[in-house]
Formats: C-alpha cells, structure tokens, sequence
C-alpha cells in the first residue's frame, strides 16, 4: 500500500527531513520517528526555525537544527503540503533550488491541498495526526517499530487529538495508541514528562492574565479573537507559544464558536489559528478564505499585508455565511 515510500529510501544513503516554520508536537514527532526507523540511512533533521521551549519534552528534540543539509541524497517533508507553510524555507534561494533537484517526499495528513510547484512525491491520507500516517507506513513496510519511535509517534497523536479527544479521533486511533503502548510507549511517562515542559513560569501565567482581557467578542459573542502583535511574540514566543497560552480557554467561553488568535509581524506577515467548537466543523474554511488549512475544527492561516482589524472585519462576514452553510 505505501510501497511509494519503500520506493523513495531504497539506496539512499542521507536524508533530510523537513518541517515546516511552524513547528508542533506532531511534526516534531514525525521527524524524530523517521530518525529513529530508518536506522540505516543518515537523516538529518531540519527546521527553518529553533523549536520552541515548550516542545523539548520530545527526547533528542536538540537533534532538529537550522542547518540545512543541501549535500542530502533526498529530503522527506513532514505534516504540510502548502507552500505558504514553507515559505521561510524557499525564500533561500539555495535551498529551493536544491528542492527543485533533488528527488522529495511529502508525507502529511491534511485535507488542504498540495500546492508546492517544486518536483514531489507525495503520501497524502487525513488521519488525525500525520505521526499516525507514518505509524501505519511502517506498519505496512514492515519497518521495526522500536521503543523510541513508538514513544515519538505516540508523542505527535498526542499532540494533534489534544491527547486523544479531539473530534478526529476514530476507533482505530485508539486501535493505534494501543499499538504503540504494546511497543513501549507509555502514555503516563510521555504525559508527565508534558507537563513537566508545560509548566508556567508566574511571569507567563501573568501574560496569559493580560491576554485573556484582551479578549475580543463578536457575532452576539460567537466569535472570539485576540491579537498578539510582534512585542508579545518576540518577548514570550521562545518561553511559550502565546497561541497556546490562550486559544483553550477563547474556546470555552460560553456561546464561542469560533476562536482566532492572530499574530501581526513588522513585515506585513498576520497569522492565524483558529479553533471552533464542537458542531461547527468549519475552521478549514475559515483558514482557506486566507489561504490556509487545516481541519474543521483546527487550522490556520498565514497572509500578508493586512492588519489586525481587516481580519477581524473578514471573520465577521464569513464566519455567518459558513455556519449558515453547515
């Protein structure tokens, strides 16, 4: 069935494994995981990004660098087909064209579709978690699962169910976590070990205070938004990632729908995340209207050139029109 990724690591000697500019636990997850099955061929782990602070509960996370291997036989990307998302990435001229040259692999688990315009390969299947689909790739390989990679798989699930609740979650996800506790994961360690990396230090439990009253209601109190502008994100981002901080709790509001936590840079560059509860699986195409992705109740955006309240004034047209559709 995924006899496409046997094809594309058979002789290779080096590979790079890339995430994306906004990395998470899944795609973290992911790259490890590869690190640790394909024990026989040289893999370097790339980010255009430092990982954060609060992603170091990942064993070997120090093992991701900024340093890209442009002499690598062929490059894996984990947990994204957009472009937009690997922007950081092609404006080096250097390193495009060396995607443009080399034989590529995407592997991701997102319904939005591959938009990169360089040569690919590509293993496009939605699953929760794109650490699911390389559980299941190696499954079907017969690549042995050992006990550091199983930890890293079930680390990404982890990570994008929101520990197994999220609505993607399925029968055979749960299937999956059980497989991978038979192999040595053990999901009270991996979530202590969470927790331990998740701890607020009072100077963020303060921030996060000061972000919950900033706090914007629209649409009779259905849309919920915050801005984190370029001040926030350059003091707190390397502790803890504001958009964590804040959009769990925008999301349990009484009479929220849609929460968005949006990110303005001295570029002109906006990002946003955006969650919706539950009976409102449109937060895709809320993303898409920016031209983003995700999942519907889980996505993102990153456009450029607008600001703050442009986006908010977008969100409170679309956001009815969407709803009214479902």
């Amino acid at each position: 069935m995924y006899d496409k990724f046997s094809s594309f690591i058979a002789d290779r000697k080096s590979i790079c494994v890339i995430q994306a500019e906004n990395p998470d636990g899944d795609s973290l997850g992911s790259a490890l995981a590869l690190d640790y099955l394909l024990k026989d061929i040289d893999i370097s782990l790339y980010c255009p990004v430092d990982i954060p602070k609060y992603l170091r509960y990942f064993e070997d996370w120090s093992r991701v660098t900024n340093d890209f291997d442009y002499k690598a036989d062929g490059y894996i990307i984990v947990d994204t087909a957009a472009e937009v998302l690997l922007s950081k990435l092609l404006e080096e001229a250097a390193i495009k064209n060396r995607l443009y040259n080399a034989p590529v692999l995407v592997i991701d688990h997102h319904e939005t579709p591959d938009d990169l315009d360089f040569p690919h390969e590509s293993i496009i299947e939605v699953w929760p978690a794109c650490a699911d689909l390389i559980y299941k790739i190696a499954v079907d390989q017969k690549i042995k699962i050992e006990k550091n990679s199983a930890e890293a798989l079930f680390q990404g699930i982890l990570s994008d169910t929101l520990g197994l609740t999220s609505s993607s979650v399925t029968a055979e996800t749960f299937e999956t976590a059980a497989a991978l506790t038979k192999l040595g994961a053990n999901i009270s360690e991996l979530e202590d070990r969470r927790r331990e990396y998740m701890k607020k230090s009072p100077r963020i439990l303060s921030y996060k205070a000061e972000l919950i009253n900033r706090i914007e209601y629209s649409l009779d109190g259905a849309l919920a938004t915050v801005h984190i502008p370029w001040d926030d994100i350059k003091e707190y981002s390397d502790e803890y990632n504001p958009n964590v901080l804040i959009l769990e709790e925008m999301r349990m509001v009484e009479g929220v729908k849609v929460a968005v936590a949006i990110k303005t840079y001295p570029d002109g560059k906006v990002t946003g995340k955006i969650r919706t509860t539950f009976g409102m699986p449109v937060a895709e195409k809320i993303a898409g209207y920016f031209g983003g992705g995700g999942h519907p109740y889980a996505a993102g955006f990153r456009t450029y050139d607008t600001t703050y309240d442009n986006i908010v004034r977008d969100l409170v047209k679309i956001v009815p029109e969407l709803e009214e559709n479902e």
